[in-house]
């Protein structure tokens, strides 16, 4: 099935069912095809754990640092 793009605009959800089903849908404007409306398929799974390794928490990163108390509570926090 061929639409122009200000049919497209006006009954996307309808083509979006089309292509669901199985039907091919080719979006033209002034009649010229330009695009495809097809169904997303992932490129493939996710890799956790792929930066494993290449960070180390300081065994400090929780720690208190007395300058950025300063700064948010005022003096009286030293």
């Amino acid at each position: 099935m061929i639409v122009n793009v200000s049919e497209a605009k006006t009954h996307l959800s309808r083509l979006i069912d089309l292509v669901y089903h199985g039907e091919e849908v080719l979006i033209a404007k002034n009649n010229l095809p330009i695009v495809d409306l097809v169904i997303h398929k992932p490129k493939g799974k996710r890799r956790l754990g792929q930066l494993e390794g290449a960070f180390v928490v300081p065994a400090d990163f929780l720690d208190d640092d007395n300058e950025i108390d300063a700064m948010f509570y005022g003096d009286a926090a030293e």
